[in-house]
């Protein structure tokens, strides 16, 4: 497989799904977009982007809820040239902030009711944005500001994409680091096209009859693959949902109108739905299969929803640098407890600490080279040379593979933690409780519930004389980082286990929890 010296993915998505203009591409909160309205309201998009100045290669802020104005926005920035920087929808003023001012946008699409977090973040930040389009306004807007709709209905469609190559810039998305720091993650136009080609239509065998579903959102490079790049490149229907992916809100979406046949979630998506009283039942659905990424699925999670709506979870493991999943089982090849095995066009090997591969049975750094890896991190030599090593790229995550070539997941490669799929640092999430006057020290691990999933739990040293309860603190780091980084425990102890240097040894706190 190989692609033209001219390839731009958003125009390649449009030209696939030109036979099907009428057929829904996109169901939101206010209702349905069809493919020729898609390209349509894209392509006039990408001219209003031109006209407001931004130029080719040029960084575009993209932070909006899930509708269909957000593929909108993504593809009319590829169609333009222009380089979208998805971001999470769920962080602070100072993380956009410093997102502004790392990636140099020049433009942002945000939706309405993100519209303040992000004037006080380009209130923070040396912002260079020009100009704002936003998404579905609900007041007055700001002078640089302007309402998406008009925008688009201001401009004919751009009459032809901008000439770009595979190779080129197309977006960014960013992943966390172990510093806390997010890290500007650069894809090219052709490493979602590979995405498609070997995992969308192989592994999960979509088809345009299917409707998918995503609770993961589109900033995360999971949900960007199951809401936009795999359904259109076959012309599916896809559901966008605005708010949290509850149990509640999930099921709405299950047993609505449209009813998808292919959902894609996350263990403790699964495990929430399964604790829900209000779990439908299976006649109620139309689930031919579900996908599930982000974090290792527990194999007992899986078989009762099995057991439930006699549809199988296809678990597997992606990450931000490859942009979807390397690792996977397949529809009828499941084997519950472990990843899978590795994607037909992705080459997997597990090192050990002398980087040579390990006997099966063994665990091992897990490593991969395919051709949807990032380019780099931008702006981030050190850490680029650290991640991208001659065409592999360290995960991060440490793996054992057995006899028959599947993989099973065995914790990380450093002290990070994934919190309901999401990267949470223990660092950041220790430094903030540290801000709390009563608090002396702090020290956050990975601790497992009853359905085998990660929580935050934080182990607290108070000062002297001081008192604070756990409402206290959780409430505390929530008001300073984005709400999903919060301890979930917290146990308040005398002292801390340490080096001899004083380095605090989380391994220690880790094996007091399994004992």
């Amino acid at each position: 497989m190989s692609l033209p010296d001219t390839f731009n993915f958003a125009e390649h998505l449009f030209a696939l799904n030109r036979g099907r203009a009428q057929k829904t591409a996109y169901v939101d909160d206010r209702g349905a977009l069809g493919y020729g309205q898609l390209e349509d309201r894209a392509r006039r998009f990408a001219a209003a982007l031109l006209a407001e100045g931004v130029q080719r290669e040029d960084r575009v802020l993209l932070l909006m809820l899930d509708s269909s104005d957000w593929p909108v926005c993504f593809l009319g920035s590829l169609y333009a040239g222009a380089v979208p920087v998805a971001v999470n929808t769920l962080l602070t003023a100072d993380d956009y902030a410093y997102m502004l001012e790392h990636s140099g946008a020049t433009a942002a699409m945000v939706s309405g009711a993100l519209l303040p977090v992000l004037q006080e973040a380009m209130a923070k930040a040396k912002s260079q944005v020009r100009k704002l389009f936003v998404s579905q306004p609900t007041d007055a807007l700001p002078e640089n500001a302007r309402n998406l709709d008009s925008a688009i209905a201001a401009h004919p469609a751009l009459a032809s994409p901008a000439a770009t190559s595979p190779k080129d810039h197309a977006f960014w998305l960013y992943s966390s680091g172990s510093t806390g720091k997010p890290k500007g993650t650069v894809h090219t136009h052709a490493n979602p096209w590979w995405t498609a080609q070997l995992y969308g239509k192989p592994v999960l065998g979509l088809t345009e009859d299917d409707v998918c579903f995503s609770a993961a959102k589109m900033y995360f490079a999971y949900g960007l693959g199951n809401a936009l790049t795999f359904p259109l490149s076959v012309g599916a229907t896809v559901l966008l949902m605005a708010e949290r992916p509850t149990p509640d809100a999930t099921f709405k979406r299950w047993t609505g109108p449209y009813k998808p046949t292919v959902f894609f979630g996350a263990p403790t998506g699964f495990a929430g739905m399964l604790a829900s009283p209000h779990l439908p039942a299976r006649e109620a659905v139309a689930l031919r299969m579900c996908s599930s990424a982000g974090e290792a699925l527990p194999g007992e999670i899986a078989q009762r929803f099995k057991q439930h709506f006699g549809c199988e979870i296809v678990d597997g493991i992606g990450s931000t640098e490859m942009l979807h999943i390397f690792i996977s089982n397949r529809p009828g090849d499941i084997r519950y407890g472990t990843t899978g095995r590795p994607v037909e066009g992705y080459e997997i090997e597990l090192r050990g600490e002398d980087g040579k591969p390990v006997p099966v049975g063994e665990v091992g750094d897990l490593y991969i080279k395919g051709p949807s890896t990032a380019v780099m991190y931008w702006g981030n030599p050190e850490k680029t040379a650290d991640t991208f090593q001659g065409g592999w790229t360290k995960s991060g995550d440490k793996y054992s593979r057995d006899a028959d070539g599947y993989y099973t997941y065995a914790g990380r490669s450093d002290d990070m933690l994934k919190v309901s799929g999401i990267y949470v640092s223990p660092f950041e999430v220790e430094a903030t409780l540290m801000q709390h006057p009563a608090v002396l020290e702090a020290a956050v691990i990975g601790k497992q519930d009853a359905d085998g999933l990660t929580k935050t739990k934080a182990f607290v040293v108070r000062k002297e004389g001081q008192s604070v309860s756990e409402d206290e603190l959780k409430a505390f780091v929530k008001e300073r980082l984005a709400p999903y980084k919060y301890p979930r425990f917290i146990e308040f102890v005398d002292e801390l286990p340490k080096t001899a240097t004083g380095k605090i040894q989380r391994f220690r706190l880790r094996e007091r929890e399994k004992a």
